[in-house]
């Protein structure tokens, strides 16, 4: 499936084009997480907008793709561990 091949290569790309410590330490900024948290309460409680619904949904989907990319980054310096790196 083309769209599993991109998200591995995105995956791949990131785990190895920086750090895996770096990457694996990464936390979204205090703004984005209290814009993140204040879309969804407000999802929860009085609905939001469309827009606002497309926003929530890139944000869902870079933490996803974070996730992804951290616990590749964690094999790797898992894999530096066990070679004694």
């Amino acid at each position: 499936m083309a769209v599993a091949k991109a998200y591995e290569e995105l995956i791949e790309f990131i785990a190895v084009g920086t750090s895996p410590d770096t990457l694996v330490a990464f936390q979204p900024s205090k703004e984005v997480k209290e814009r993140v948290a204040e879309l969804i309460a407000c999802e929860k409680t009085e609905g939001i907008s469309s827009a606002e619904k497309s926003e929530l949904d890139h944000y869902l989907q870079l933490e996803h793709l974070m996730r992804l990319a951290k616990a590749r980054a964690r094999q790797y310096l898992t894999a530096e561990i066990d070679r004694g790196l």
